[in-house]
């Protein structure tokens, strides 16, 4: 019969033997239990459609372009206006627009509501719509009398100064009236392109004392 001693010896001897796999499976255990419990990684987030709604607002506001050589290009003003960063467009109520060019002749326009662009050099005008300009010396030294178009939209371009509209117009070119479904006026060239259904009233120029009818 083997005395206590040899039998804690066996004993102890076997658990030698298994004792690496032991430590093996405990080590696993240890690891798996790390990664379960670790913070994940973020990973790269899906990229969201833009939603068209405003960033920022404004109210009784006024905003200035001005050119390269510190003149001033445009004045915007609005009631209130509200900035779209999906599209980058400022939409304003209570739209005002004056608008210089290079000659130092002025072109202003009101509506009910005006959509612009990033740096102001395209604004279209909803509702009540109106651009005017001044007179001014023609290039044969006579002179332009004064324009104003009227509509429920224009959509004015302040650098290449041309007014355009896909609906109904009307052109007032000093005493003379004229009304279209379309329009695309150029004042650089100054030629009015009316489409559709096109009526025009011109009214005869006032004779001066002594001079021919």
């Amino acid at each position: 019969m083997k005395s206590p001693l040899n039998t804690v010896r066996d004993v102890f001897d076997r658990i030698t033997i298994y004792l690496p796999i032991i430590v093996v499976a405990v080590l696993a255990l240890g690891t798996y239990w790390l990664v379960r419990n670790a913070p994940k990684l973020v990973g790269p987030t899906a990229k969201t459609a833009a939603v068209h709604e405003p960033d920022y607002f404004m109210r009784d506001f006024v905003i200035r372009n001005f050119l390269a050589n510190g003149e001033l290009r445009s004045e915007l003003f609005g009631k209130e206006g509200r900035h779209y960063p999906d599209t980058d467009t400022l939409e304003v109520d209570g739209v005002r627009l004056r608008a210089i060019n290079p000659q130092g002749l002025t072109t202003r326009a009101t509506a009910n509501r005006g959509l612009s662009n990033a740096d102001g050099s395209e604004v279209q005008l909803f509702g009540d719509a109106v651009v005017t300009r001044q007179a001014s010396p023609g290039r044969n030294g006579q002179p332009v009398p004064r324009l104003e178009f009227r509509g429920e939209f224009l959509h004015a371009f302040v650098d290449t100064e041309r007014v355009t509209s896909n609906k109904p117009v009307t052109l007032i070119r000093g005493a003379d009236r004229f009304t279209a479904d379309t329009l695309d006026y150029d004042n650089l060239s100054g030629v009015a392109n009316l489409q559709g259904r096109v009526r025009g009233q011109l009214v005869p120029g006032v004779a001066q004392p002594g001079g021919k009818r």
